[in-house]
């Protein structure tokens, strides 16, 4: 098998390079328009992180490792995904998440591209909701509705309460429009997060979307 020479990936520049908006927009539009067209197959990546994806010197990038990658019909395992890049619902036990648990991992991403460093850099699962919370506040009650796991209910239920943070203060200084896109792909409720065809039309991303070049698959056939 032979594939394109790439020579680093996001997480080799994010340690190296600081990026500039411009950069930012053309790579979060790529990962979304190759996302587009995995979930026009019905697929769900669900281990999408900086090292997963490779960069060349044009800056044009690759989507890799589909290790983990499953027919979104089918029923999950809860233990997917790097920890950092992990959607809530999978660590809530949501068996039946959809694949917008892509489109929080590109979120987190997207906040690192833009701050150089991990937005939630948990030690273990615990940890990692707890960061999620302490940015964007305790769950609302139709949220905490969805979770399956009355023990994950229990737990956040013991938590005080959590006011949600100003991202304008967790990202000052960035793009009010970059703002707003991360707004909306880390967003708690997955029922309620944008999809990637929806953010690929987001203003942020005017300057590169093009939904005549932004290719949808036929569904995938196993």
């Amino acid at each position: 098998m032979v594939t394109h020479l790439m020579g680093a990936d996001l997480n080799n520049i994010i340690r190296t390079q600081k990026l500039s908006d411009d950069h930012v927009q053309f790579l979060v539009y790529q990962i979304l328009r190759g996302l587009k067209y995995i979930h026009s197959a019905g697929i769900i990546h669900r281990d999408l992180k900086p090292s997963n994806i490779a960069v060349n010197e044009d800056c044009e990038l690759k989507i890799l490792d589909f290790g983990l990658a499953r027919p979104t019909e089918i029923e999950m395992t809860g233990y997917v995904a790097t920890r950092w890049y992990r959607a809530p619902e999978i660590m809530l036990n949501w068996m039946h998440y959809n694949q917008t648990v892509d489109i929080w991992s590109v979120g987190c991403i997207m906040a690192e591209l833009l701050t150089g460093r991990t937005l939630f850099p948990g030690t273990d699962h615990i940890h990692q909701l707890n960061l999620i919370m302490e940015i964007l506040g305790t769950p609302a009650q139709e949220f905490m509705q969805k979770i399956s796991s009355e023990s994950a209910r229990n737990y956040i239920q013991s938590l005080p309460t959590m006011k949600r943070r100003e991202f304008r203060e967790v990202f000052r200084g960035a793009n009010l429009l970059a703002i707003n896109l991360l707004e909306l792909m880390l967003e708690l409720d997955a029922d309620k997060r944008i999809t990637a065809e929806q953010a690929l039309a987001h203003e942020y991303l005017a300057q590169y979307a093009d939904p005549t070049d932004e290719p949808v698959s036929a569904p995938y056939d196993q």
